[in-house]
């Protein structure tokens, strides 16, 4: 007996190893006696940060290279199989050359290298790392997004100052204390009624994305509001359909700046009109299980000659999702690939 679909497996950036308790990173003397055997992950302007070159693993830096005592911008991210990670603003120690890397989509990306290290964002190469470097470059890139946007106090306009080791502001005018905030985000594979988990899924492009790449619909959670409702709300104002047995799937970390994605199925009917938003969603369309599967067996996410998968006919190409989304792992469970 068919079965409705679940996850599988994890997302990308929702892997991760370190123990990050809050009872670790507010106790300070503990953190600071273990510095000089803690590593360091260094993050640039881009939100780049070192990477072995050919490898899946951070290229940590030891601590006492940056004083004896971690430094007042030092972010703590957690503690791995005895060792504490800290995170750091940093650059590569010295001159770069520039070298091209076939991105998740296979759009080519130009990437610093510094002896044997390239530096690499969280987005284009977080499938490649192994469990604890996305877990920490995830946890790292979350924390600086948010102390870029958290420098002056929300209540009385005045500076803040870091407290818990990078995991929370206090205002330096009313003391107001702030934590990092994470704005949540539904993302719904739409399927059609045929038999338990359809034989068709909605998929939709924005203008601003690489030509043939279509994912599944996704929005912001507002004020209010539940995350069901969110998904119908998102999915009629987006292309026009109504949705039912709405379902949650599983959720991913998504630091661009402060998201999580929440991961939803629900069913539509195949026959209602599809209406893209205007100026938000270019096209929209149904693909067959099929297709979505032919289109992961032709997927080539780092070769940068790929080349789209003809479907409809020929009518049209695709692109899927690249592997650091949660929307690629939705729809190859929904495939069975």
């Amino acid at each position: 007996m068919e079965t409705p679909f679940g996850l599988g497996a994890l997302p990308t950036l929702s892997r991760s190893t370190a123990d990050r308790q809050e009872s670790l990173r507010t106790n300070p003397d503990r953190l600071f006696a273990r510095w000089p055997d803690a590593r360091v992950v260094l993050l640039d302007e881009h939100a780049r940060t070192p990477v072995v070159e050919g490898s899946g693993t951070l290229a940590t830096r030891k601590s006492q290279d940056f004083g004896t005592e971690p430094p007042a911008d030092a972010v703590f991210l957690g503690e791995w199989q005895g060792t504490d990670y800290w995170s750091l603003p940093g650059r590569p120690a010295g001159e770069t050359e520039t070298v091209e890397m076939a991105g998740s989509w296979g759009v080519v990306e130009e990437v610093p290298r510094h002896e044997g290290e390239i530096w690499v964002d969280l987005r284009g190469y977080g499938d490649l790392l192994d469990d604890t470097s996305a877990g920490l470059f995830t946890t790292a890139q979350a924390l600086q997004a948010w102390r870029r946007q958290a420098k002056f106090c929300t209540r009385c306009g005045s500076p803040t100052e870091v407290g818990q080791l990078g995991w929370a502001s206090k205002c330096t005018g009313c003391g107001r204390e702030e934590y990092p905030r994470t704005d949540p985000a539904v993302i719904c594979l739409v399927h059609d009624d045929a038999g338990v988990n359809g034989e068709h899924v909605l998929l939709a492009r924005q203008p601003i994305w690489p030509p043939d790449r279509y994912s599944i619909l996704a929005g912001f959670v507002e004020a209010g509001e539940s995350l069901e409702g969110c998904v119908e709300r998102e999915i009629r104002e987006e292309v026009g359909v109504e949705v039912r047995d709405v379902r949650y799937l599983g959720s991913q970390p998504w630091p661009f700046p402060r998201s999580i994605m929440l991961g939803f199925t629900a069913r539509a009917d195949i026959s209602a009109r599809l209406v893209p938003a205007e100026g938000e969603i270019e096209e929209a369309f149904w693909v067959s299980r099929e297709e979505v599967r032919a289109a992961f067996a032709n997927s080539q996410l780092r070769n940068a000659g790929a080349v789209p998968t003809p479907i409809a006919g020929g009518t049209r190409q695709l692109v899927l999702p690249g592997n650091s989304s949660i929307a690629r792992v939705m729809l190859a469970a929904w495939a069975g690939v």
